[in-house]
């Protein structure tokens, strides 16, 4: 039973379908270079707590670097009977070196030692997304100066609503993903807490020291003086069993999922030949097996579905969490499944948007054609009106007239003659003209973050500005 670590009390060998049952290095193998990571800063705190030799420390650490070395280039074999990363490195450390690999253990559990991997990893992971995300918005930005002089109709209920130029809508996602951003960074502020050195659930009687520990794998916050505070989880009892780091970190990244789902879908639409806004990159299409002519949104599509993927992974890592009793179980070993699976997806997704947002092509002829449709300019024609002292909901009910009356005539507001618009409304005047026909709707949109011409350019520099670093 010796060949078990756990095993020393047991005097049963463990059902072969037991081990398979149980093993997670199946999935948890992506973890492992995290896992040395942590133990060689564990050794290194168990040494200057003095309960290593530096040179056992030393040791520890060059033969961990090795073995890491080893799973990095594919050489190391994978078996059911050592469950985990964890014990398939360790075990390798003790074949290496015996009893002081032995030693590396001492003041850690597994339960604590998974929580810290998975920190480590969530924490990289999320850096590296955030990476990603600001290369989408510096590419929609990009496409700002493309497409600075491009209005396009803006929409509520799939209804042509009110025009905005075309970079209004690129700095919609610009913000979308803003937010995403700094969700991850809020999200890093509690996954930067360092779990090791709790143990199984009660800590130790040992002399470690956790703040040496969290220095040196960088759970810390900057202080005063620039100095770098040690953030270490106070309740022995709560780390064995909180994955609130890797639910929000999941839920974190389903929205992010919402989001690319969103701009897919619109595009999706953009590119229909009833839209006609947008063409898209022969790259990021395909055809069809049958009909010759067409060209697939494919990519964008899997993009919208795979949100539903991630969207599951939140409910899967609360479902799990739901009726766990403290402190640690082995329910536990299923949450890599919907963080690998959410992060996967979502950062396959984000690799890709960048290109298709930069290659895109905008129909500008086709959009021009047919922008004056759908009165775009009544919301204008009725602020027109306000201006002047009528009621709002006044303005609302002549303008809505004079839609009417277009439509029987199968004109445009701007078409109508003066004489016809104030049969309307006495309070219309020659000037009139000025507010009606979309390129007068944006020249005036000029509130704070609206889409006309003045307050999105306004934003495009701002947006450039803030990219930049």
């Amino acid at each position: 039973m010796s060949a078990k670590p756990w095993g020393g009390a047991f005097d049963e060998q463990t059902d072969p379908r037991v081990e398979k049952f149980t093993e997670s290095i199946s999935f948890d193998s992506r973890l492992a270079a995290v896992d040395i990571r942590g133990s060689q800063a564990h050794a290194r705190m168990l040494a200057k707590a003095g309960l290593l030799t530096s040179q056992e420390c030393q040791l520890i650490v060059d033969t961990l670097a090795t073995i890491g070395g080893e799973i990095e280039r594919g050489e190391m074999a994978w078996k059911t009977e050592l469950e985990d990363i964890h014990m398939h490195i360790e075990s390798s450390l003790i074949q290496r070196i015996g009893d002081v690999g032995r030693k590396l253990h001492t003041a850690r559990s597994r339960n604590d030692q998974v929580s810290t991997d998975l920190k480590l990893y969530v924490r990289d992971s999320l850096t590296l997304l955030d990476d990603l995300l600001l290369d989408l918005q510096r590419a929609f930005v990009d496409r700002c100066q493309i497409d600075a002089d491009v209005v396009l109709p803006g929409f509520t209920h799939l209804q042509r609503a009110q025009p905005v130029m075309a970079a209004h809508y690129w700095l919609a996602y610009c913000e979308k993903f803003q937010r995403d951003r700094e969700r991850i960074a809020d999200c890093l502020k509690r996954v930067n807490v360092l779990p090791l050195g709790a143990a199984a659930l009660a800590g130790t009687s040992l002399p470690i020291d956790r703040d040496e520990t969290a220095r040196l794998l960088g759970f810390t916050t900057s202080g005063a003086n620039s100095s770098q505070i040690p953030m270490v989880a106070a309740n022995s009892l709560d780390v064995s069993s909180d994955r609130d780091f890797l639910a929000e970190a999941i839920f974190d990244l389903s929205l992010i999922a919402v989001h690319l789902s969103g701009w897919a879908e619109e595009w999706i639409l953009w590119c229909t030949t009833e839209f006609g806004f947008l063409k898209l990159p022969d790259a990021y299409t395909t055809g069809s097996s049958i009909m010759p002519q067409k060209r697939n949104p494919d990519v964008l599509e899997l993009i919208r579905g795979k949100s539903a993927r991630v969207i599951a992974d939140v409910t899967q890592i609360l479902t799990l969490l739901k009726g766990l009793p403290l402190a640690y179980n082995r329910d536990l070993q299923e949450d890599k499944l919907a963080f690998f699976d959410a992060l996967d997806t979502v950062q396959a997704c984000v690799e890709l948007a960048p290109s298709i947002v930069r290659r895109a092509k905008l129909k500008v002829d086709t959009i021009n054609a047919r922008l004056e449709e759908g009165f775009l300019d009544a919301t204008t024609l009725m602020e027109y009106l306000i201006s002047r002292g009528v009621p709002m909901r006044t303005g609302h009910e002549v303008v809505g007239k004079l839609v009417r009356l277009c439509e029987s005539k199968g004109c445009k507001l701007a078409d109508l003659t003066l004489s016809e618009l104030q049969a309307a409304c006495d309070k219309i005047e020659a000037d009139v003209s000025g507010y009606i026909g979309v390129k007068n709707v944006v020249s005036r949109l000029s509130s704070f973050g609206s889409g006309g011409r003045t307050a999105v350019l306004a934003q495009v520099a701002v947006w450039q500005e803030r990219l930049k670093s």
